[in-house]
């Protein structure tokens, strides 16, 4: 079953939303835990780095994230979170993945980056499968991920910069796969198929 970590900054509703239509099992979690019951974590997350990592750390969750073998999926400020650190209040993210964030340049362009764009894969990892420059994910984010090695995908908004990323367990997408329709549905999908990639994905009778 998956777990999606409850906490101050995660945007629970609209992604159980989204497993609800995929017909997967899941449960809310905020202690280690439970968080350790689970088969994978989806680690959600909107609003501002330093308040989202103080509530993790609040509930003890920070320290088993940089631990767990686990597939962890982060979206937005979940995956902002995997890396070492956001300019955002000079915030010091989980360290899981190399890399500062940086905010846009707004005398460049609006900021937030705020809408929907498509993304250039530069990687055959599952977890993109099916996403071609064809098609559009949303975006909401002001502070962007560098590219990097574990890059598997980018995107281009006054710059260039990480729009998934995977290094080990850890898997980050910064757009909104629960607010992303059809897309954003197949990536959720190809995140459970990781998760029960030597079963049949585990779902709800519907």
């Amino acid at each position: 079953m998956i777990a999606i970590i409850k906490y101050k900054a995660g945007n629970i509703a609209s992604v159980s939303n989204a497993l609800d239509r995929l017909g997967a099992y899941y449960f809310f979690a905020e202690t280690p835990q439970e968080l350790e019951s689970a088969r994978a974590v989806i680690f959600p997350g909107v609003g501002h780095a330093a308040s989202a990592m103080e509530s993790l750390k609040e509930l003890g969750v920070d320290t088993w994230l940089k631990q767990t073998t686990k597939p962890v999926l982060g979206i937005c400020v979940g995956m902002q979170l995997l890396y070492e650190g956001s300019t955002e209040g000079n915030t010091e993210g989980l360290g899981i993945i190399p890399g500062k964030l940086q905010k846009f340049d707004s005398t460049v362009d609006k900021v937030p980056h705020m809408g929907w764009n498509n993304v250039e894969r530069n990687s055959d990892h599952h977890l993109m499968k099916g996403i071609d420059e064809n098609k559009h994910l949303y975006f909401v984010h002001s502070y962007y991920a560098p590219l990097t090695e574990h890059a598997i995908a980018s995107c281009n908004y006054i710059n260039p910069f990480t729009a998934a990323v995977v290094k080990d367990n850890f898997m980050g997408v910064q757009f909104h796969p629960e607010k992303s329709g059809n897309v954003g549905s197949m990536v959720l999908q190809n995140f459970l198929d990781l998760v029960y990639s030597n079963e049949k994905v585990q779902t709800k009778s519907i």
